[in-house]
């Protein structure tokens, strides 16, 4: 029974060790190896932050307001 205790402390010890060697972002992590710094994410195509600079919005709002004989409602 004695073993089987020292056993289950000893692979926790073990898992803990290898997970802070492996940590390199963390103080102490990765033993001392520097961060390689990140490549900025190449940007995408931006869409319009608010509904007022969407085209689109603006279209289906003013068809919404439009009544059937396209005058303004």
């Amino acid at each position: 029974m004695v073993f089987l205790v020292v056993l289950v402390i000893a692979v926790a010890v073990v898992v803990l060790v290898m997970r802070a060697a492996a940590a390199p972002g963390r103080p102490g992590g990765g033993l001392g190896a520097p961060r390689a710094p990140r490549r900025p994410r190449p940007q995408g195509p931006t869409r319009p932050l608010a509904p007022d600079d969407d085209p689109e919005f603006l279209r289906e709002l003013d068809r919404r307001t439009r009544r059937d004989d396209g005058s303004p409602a």
